[in-house]
């Protein structure tokens, strides 16, 4: 079977989905409320971290996904009890057992999450050894594991390369080091942090990325008991402790969920209210959104989203590292922007391949023309390198209904957007993957009011 259609099915299955196809009569704006739960970038990394403490923590607000479900398989193999809390939404994560898995247990768990190599660090601390697949993930570009391997040998980890995956040892401990990013990887920071935090020493991380899910992350470490200093200039800081204890926190609300609810409003007319979503995490977002032409009003318990009528209007994104325009915002917003009266541009620079999702969208009739050159307000490290990184939206273009495949999470979720937004009845396989990064998305559509049927 199609290696795709397995890991659609796989996800889908871990959240209970009952099958992997959905079929949208498009056309109808979607109106009503959801609700967000814990930032998908953030909740599973924080499952991680409970490793380090040496006694149990508890995380709320988890959403219940499939990259979650992953994470947990992969916690229990290594000997990490996983309960329910007093609270819905709520999980226990006691370390206390801590053991070796075998590699075949953790590639049965893992399937194409690359979340394993977040393992090594706090692994490495615990058992002085750690293990882990070939590593999969939404296929959007060269997505290397060169960086967390290069951070690992810099803190004294033995690393040995076996045909089945990658064996770690450090005989001689963790040692504080100095880490220089050639560019601001989110996993890259993330492995120095949960690395550091108990190595023996003090670490200096420069260019590190300072995402939202990043600075919770390092509020989550705190709480442990970590020393962390973050500077203005992407430096940061850790001076190594002896011990962590467990933590207990509630996680920051999804912000790439809120922003493609909000596309979802803006591409079908319609008024959805995001209950949970905040303003600071997504004021670059908010810019973008209002001079499309969106609307958004903002409440103490989330931001409401909505079409105030009239034209769309085109304009040109950058997607950078935060504060920047996340890669993850554009592909739900380049659905929208089929809309718009003109010219879009839409320069991407943090993924080389992010825009394959774009060949289901001309299908259905958009004007969307990729190319190799950077088009925008400035180079990037994409623009020698023969990648089709830059798109330009041309309309307004009326979509019609077409049948169509997921290729991976975003770009799924855009597909269904551009399904409800059609003309007719579009048919969309592989919704399993979306079911990696939304929770009960499908439950979400009913709440919204669209019109579709699941297919077995």
């Amino acid at each position: 079977m199609n290696t795709l259609v397995d890991d659609a099915k796989q996800h889908g299955t871990a959240v209970g989905l009952p099958v992997d196809r959905i079929t949208i009569n498009g056309g109808k704006p979607l109106r009503g409320r959801i609700e967000l739960k814990g930032a998908k970038n953030l909740v599973t990394k924080a499952m991680v971290a409970a490793i380090l403490g040496d006694t149990p923590s508890v995380l709320k607000d988890v959403p219940n996904i499939s990259d979650v479900r992953i994470v947990r398989g992969l916690l229990e193999v290594h000997g990490v009890t996983v309960t329910a809390g007093a609270e819905p939404d709520e999980l226990v994560l006691d370390p206390s057992a801590v053991e070796t898995a075998h590699m075949a247990d953790i590639d049965a768990h893992a399937g194409s999450s690359r979340i394993p190599i977040l393992f090594c660090g706090p692994l490495l601390h615990r058992l002085g050894e750690a293990f882990i697949p070939d590593l999969g993930g939404c296929r959007i570009g060269d997505r290397p594991i060169d960086y967390h391997l290069e951070v690992l040998r810099n803190f004294g980890a033995i690393v040995e390369k076996l045909p089945s995956g990658i064996r770690m040892s450090a005989p001689n401990g963790l040692k504080g080091a100095k880490v220089s990013l050639p560019y601001p990887s989110v996993g890259a920071t993330e492995q120095v942090l949960l690395t550091a935090v108990l190595a023996d020493g003090i670490t200096e991380l420069s260019g590190a990325a300072i995402e939202p899910e990043i600075m919770d992350l390092i509020n989550i470490l705190q709480k442990m008991g970590a020393i962390i200093t973050v500077d203005t200039d992407r430096v940061i800081r850790i001076e190594g402790v002896e011990r962590l204890q467990g933590y207990s926190h509630r996680a920051l609300f999804d912000r790439n969920e809120a922003a493609s609810w909000a596309a979802a409003a803006l591409a079908t007319e319609g008024d959805i209210f995001v209950g949970g979503a905040r303003q600071p995490e997504m004021l670059t977002f908010l810019n973008i959104f209002r001079k499309v032409g969106g609307a958004f009003e903002i409440e103490d318990d989330g931001i409401r989203f909505f079409h105030p009528g009239g034209e769309l209007k085109p304009v040109i994104i950058e997607t950078d590292v935060h504060p920047g325009f996340m890669t993850d915002w554009q592909q739900p917003l380049v659905v929208a922007l089929t809309k718009a009266k003109g010219v879009s541009i839409v320069h991407e620079t943090v993924y080389e391949q992010r825009f394959g999702f774009v060949d289901a969208l001309v299908e259905m009739g958009a004007s969307i023309e990729v190319h190799k050159e950077c088009l925008g307000g400035r180079p990037c490290r994409f623009g020698q390198r023969n990648f089709k990184h830059s798109a330009v939206i041309s309309g307004p273009s009326q979509l019609h209904g077409a049948d169509i495949e997921v290729p991976d999470l975003r770009g799924g979720f855009s597909h269904l957007i551009a399904a409800l937004t059609a003309e007719g009845r579009s048919t969309v396989s592989n919704v399993g993957i979306i079911a990696r990064g939304y929770e009960n998305f499908i439950t979400k559509l009913e709440l919204l009011g669209a019109d579709f049927a699941l297919e077995g």
